[in-house]
């Protein structure tokens, strides 16, 4: 599992859409910071992790049903015989530790990055918290996706 995960993680393309992100950024994406966000700190890291469990959380059914191989699911539960069920409720403690990890990053950020930077991060980290909250969201474009496009371009505040 642990293997399954660094790779999982960086081939999400996630950490590469956040150092994209970084290096779009103008003058305050300095190769300083681009050389500390390429090594993949534990914020990125974390954001990654967020990703990934709970993609493979809520898709792990339709994949399995469209016979897709090795998921973190299959994985976890093949390392530590347990079944679905258990294996949900831990990716949700991971998850849950994942989002300590960033909020202990952003409350302590670590020089010399900005707080902009790093409130990059965590944006993207609650986008995926919102499209893989109760469905797959992302892959099916569904109601919970439209709802929250809608919401945040047309709905009046």
């Amino acid at each position: 599992m642990e293997e399954y995960m660094e790779t999982a993680a960086i081939s999400s393309g996630y950490p590469m859409l956040i150092t994209s992100t970084f290096a779009l950024m103008g003058d305050i994406a300095t190769k300083e910071i681009l050389d500390w966000v390429s090594a993949n700190p534990k914020i990125v890291m974390a954001s990654a992790t967020v990703c990934r469990l709970m993609d493979d959380t809520v898709s792990h059914t339709k994949e399995q049903e469209r016979g897709h191989v090795t998921s973190a699911v299959e994985s976890y539960m093949k390392e530590h015989d347990v079944t679905v069920q258990e294996t949900y409720e831990e990716f949700e403690k991971q998850v849950v530790d994942a989002w300590k990890d960033i909020n202990e990053q952003l409350l302590m950020p670590t020089p010399p990055v900005p707080m902009c930077l790093l409130k990059c991060i965590l944006n993207y980290t609650r986008v995926i918290d919102e499209l893989y909250k109760e469905e797959d969201a992302f892959t099916l474009n569904g109601k919970v996706t439209v709802k929250g496009i809608t919401d945040l371009l047309l709905t009046s505040i």
